[in-house]
């Protein structure tokens, strides 16, 4: 049976920490989508470790971590990502990259801080890590694949994109690239990645059918999504159920468990709608902030922080199927005096549950929240649910009464162990 993780709203959810805990009883954990513009961070063994492509199960050995066909990938990244592991002892046997994701080269980070100063003001808030500008040209054709990436055709594919670029590059009158350079560089990362690359969707299909335990990780989360997400404000890949299953070769069939992971509050980094953001209260967005160490995995740009949104939170489990939820950072929010939770939405006067990802329907709603009592501070003492407080337990008792579906997973900490499996 196949199980899924994904992010509830606009990443950043603590995905790693239910990955953790449900890679104890996996076979295989999948990253499905996305590229260098997202991360997993958790401590193992006391070391805290940061992964961009590598499934942060792979530090477990007798998991199988696959990074999947739906994964635009830097070599460069990746391969420091495997030396690092092998300088802390874990020998990658267990590593599968597919043979038919996408490559992100240099033109690609080029372009993406081009695009990124020519929106100006109506800048996205992107990573800049050339996730988009790969995506682009996988769907206009001139991608290179992971299985071109090793092959003889990637000289000719790399001259053919390179002169292209560079045009691109002189029109903007910015610096042109060296293709022997890129080449010479690009063509050791091929030699390093190679031993690693297969046909994942074989090798998961087979191991479906073996009726191993796969769990998969949706990149990034449902309101980043290009399509369902508050474009275009959002990210270049389908980080919704859709995108695991195109990302991967697994059918809707084999789908068991979606889990929808959000926070107690919410926050998001980089541009874009964001409906329950504290802004009128900085002390409280800021003491958010601080607490719960909201600064981008990736940018390190300080979050936005508000409230958790109910309505947004039903849209993600409508699309997605989500059958459960993880609530991490219960601790957080118990840390507040006061915490709001928004239950609905005021449009044009009247009350709606309504969600819709379009910026404009949203500049025009206006957040309803209920408001429940804090000062729940000695949840990590809890060892079960039944354990937490009678502030905790109304807050997460009105959150699964509003969204209707149950809450599996509760995040009590900051280290992995201090989660709650209801």
């Amino acid at each position: 049976m196949v199980d899924v993780v994904l992010g509830g709203f606009f990443g950043d959810e603590g995905k790693g920490k239910v990955l953790e805990y449900l890679a104890k009883e996996a076979d295989i954990v999948v990253r499905c989508s996305g590229g260098s513009n997202t991360g997993n961070t958790v401590v193992f063994n006391d070391k805290k470790y940061t992964l961009r492509f590598i499934p942060v199960a792979i530090l477990k050995s007798n998991v199988t971590a696959v990074i999947a066909n739906g994964v635009v990938i830097d070599p460069k990244i990746l391969v420091n990502e495997i030396n690092l592991l092998k300088e802390n002892g874990y020998n990658l046997e267990n590593l599968k990259i597919s043979e038919k994701a996408h490559i992100i080269l240099p033109y690609h980070i080029k372009l993406d801080n081009i695009e990124e100063e020519i929106r100006g003001q109506d800048k996205i808030g992107t990573t800049l890590t050339g996730v988009g500008p790969a995506y682009s040209d996988k769907a206009n054709r001139y991608g290179i694949r992971v299985q071109d990436f090793i092959s003889s055709r990637f000289p000719k594919l790399l001259k053919r994109n390179i002169e292209m670029k560079n045009k691109v590059l002189e029109s903007y009158e910015k610096e042109t690239l060296d293709y022997n350079k890129i080449l010479e560089e690009y063509s050791e990362y091929s030699k390093a990645l190679e031993p690693y690359i297969c046909d994942t969707v074989n090798f998961l299909q087979d191991s479906a059918k073996q009726n191993k335990k796969i769990i998969c990780e949706g990149s990034q989360a449902t309101l980043l999504d290009l399509d369902l997400g508050t474009y275009p404000y959002v990210t270049s890949s389908n980080s919704t159920i859709g995108g695991i299953l195109s990302g991967t070769g697994l059918n809707h069939k084999q789908i068991g468990e979606v889990y929808g992971v959000v926070k107690a509050y919410s926050s998001r980094d980089g541009e874009g709608p964001f409906l329950t953001e504290e802004i009128e209260d900085a002390d409280t967005n800021n003491k958010i902030r601080e607490l719960g160490h909201e600064y981008g995995t990736i940018s390190k740009r300080p979050r936005r922080c508000g409230w958790l949104d109910l309505n947004a939170l039903k849209y993600a489990v409508q699309v997605n199927g989500i059958t459960a939820l993880a609530v991490n950072h219960l601790d957080v929010v118990g840390k507040l005096k006061t915490i709001k939770l928004c239950v609905a939405y005021k449009y044009d006067g009247k009350v709606t549950n309504k969600f819709s990802s379009n910026p404009a329907y949203l500049a025009k709603c206006e957040p309803i929240y209920e408001e429940f009592e804090g000062n729940f501070e000695d949840v990590l003492e809890a060892a079960a649910r039944e354990d937490l407080c009678e502030q905790a337990e109304k807050y997460l008792q009105r959150i699964e009464e509003v969204v209707g579906v149950p809450i599996k997973f509760i995040g009590i900490g900051e280290e992995n162990e201090n989660i709650l499996f209801n």
